[in-house]
């Protein structure tokens, strides 16, 4: 019998790190091949890590909760050579361990930390964002530590040092030296009743909302769409294309489509700010926020969906529904969108003002489709018909989308969805 190593799987290419949730395993258990182990948590989603080696658990190094860097060893399986699985590692394998830095001192006592001086600089690179996401270090802590660089621009190895010391300001009150406006401590009354613990998931999301505002200066434009062409044409044809293609034509993929061509049209949409530089994307990769059974959101992604037919669309959008219900989202179900859909309509809600999804450009919401009367203006006199309608919003970065191109994309969507052909064939 050989000791094992069990490394933290990679999880998906921007992924670093990774949260245990539950051990399927304790020590001492048996355990196959493609047996379940542990269920991890990521900033995209919860996954099973299974065994690729049978043999005996031996010793699990790690605790529920505790965020493990990607190729760290969490745990030690007994197996002999011939148990080891062709997708796992070799006796005589060497495995890149992805080094976690070491702390360079003893760590401040956080309870001592009370207050911390808050930087004048506040500019930070994308590397510096980066970082900070990575270790959901928030915009406000950001400010907290120690800059070194010139004209106090706080530099990676400030970053890096700060929290190989264990983030000795995370939890402290900032101190400006600015005599303007601070933000009064105020003793709200947050009442009382059930406390209701957030789980991971839940604190990421929250992270990440909170860090787009800060980021990206949101502003969010609307229009209105008359949607009767396309709802007729639906209507008429959705059981003959469920029998033909065996898949649920939803108004997801329909949607899809006319943003797909729409970012064809205005391709600066399909971007993204790095330091000085705009990233356009070369790929059409469309994400859809989706709710999870537990009522969290995640965020599928439908990549090259301007070269897909529709059939290939209902067929991506349906699946990742599917996984989504199921909790069966891979890490690159969720990585590489480009722009995101948010539809607030599925709840009921006649519109929205969406948070854009880092760190794209921009986010739309559909609303729900209403029946409404609307006048008709027609060469032979106006009239008034019953119209299926629906408000589109979109919230864009202004730091790199004015409002001419965020007017001009989002009336473009609409006119997509308004002259949508009736006479089209399946």
């Amino acid at each position: 019998m050989s000791e094992f190593e069990f490394r933290m799987p990679r999880m998906g290419e921007s992924i670093t790190e990774a949260a245990i949730i539950t051990w399927f395993k304790s020590a001492g258990d048996t355990i196959e091949v493609d047996e379940p182990l542990l269920e991890v948590a990521t900033d995209k989603v919860d996954s099973e890590v299974a065994s690729t080696v049978s043999g005996v658990v031996e010793k699990l190094l790690y605790s529920p909760n505790d965020v493990i860097q990607i190729g760290e060893v969490i745990a030690i399986i007994r197996t002999d050579a011939e148990a080891r699985s062709s997708r796992g590692q070799k006796p005589d394998s060497k495995k890149e361990i992805v080094k976690v830095p070491a702390k360079r001192k003893e760590a401040t006592s956080l309870s001592n930390v009370k207050e911390a001086k808050q930087n004048s600089n506040l500019f930070f690179s994308p590397l510096i964002v980066s970082i900070a996401k990575e270790h959901h270090i928030s915009y406000d802590e950001l400010a907290r530590v120690p800059a070194t660089g010139k004209k106090g621009r706080l530099r990676k190895s400030d970053v890096m040092n700060y929290i190989a010391d264990g983030r000795p300001y995370k939890f402290a009150k900032p101190v400006t030296e600015s005599s303007g406006f601070k933000i009064p401590d105020l003793k709200f009354d947050k009442g009382k009743g059930k406390v209701v613990e957030m789980d991971r998931m839940r604190q990421m999301i929250a992270d990440h909302m909170v860090f787009s505002k800060h980021t990206s200066p949101h502003v969010t434009a609307y229009v209105e769409a008359d949607l009767t062409e396309m709802v007729t044409w639906r209507n008429a044809v959705k059981s003959e294309f469920q029998k033909k293609y065996n898949e649920k034509l939803t108004f997801t993929p329909l949607f899809i489509e006319c943003v797909a061509n729409a970012i064809k049209d205005f391709p600066m949409i399909n971007s993204s700010l790095d330091g000085k530089n705009i990233i356009v994307k070369e790929e059409i990769n469309i994400g859809m926020a989706t709710a999870l059974p537990s009522g969290n959101l995640i965020v599928p992604v439908v990549r090259n969906a301007d070269k897909k037919t529709l059939k290939e669309l209902a067929a991506a959008t349906n699946e990742l529904v599917r996984k989504s219900r199921d909790n069966k989202l891979q890490a690159d179900d969720t990585s590489g969108s480009t722009f995101t859909i948010s539809n607030v309509g599925t709840f009921g809600s006649l519109m929205g003002t969406p948070i854009i999804n880092q760190p794209e450009a921009a986010i739309l919401a559909t609303g729900i489709i209403k029946k409404r009367a609307e006048v008709m203006e027609k060469e032979d006199g106006d009239t008034i018909e019953i119209r299926h309608m629906m408000y589109l919003s979109l919230s864009f970065d202004h730091r790199i989308v004015d409002g001419y191109l965020a007017g001009s994309f989002l009336r473009r969507i609409a006119d997509y969805m308004e002259q949508f052909a009736i006479d089209r064939k399946i």
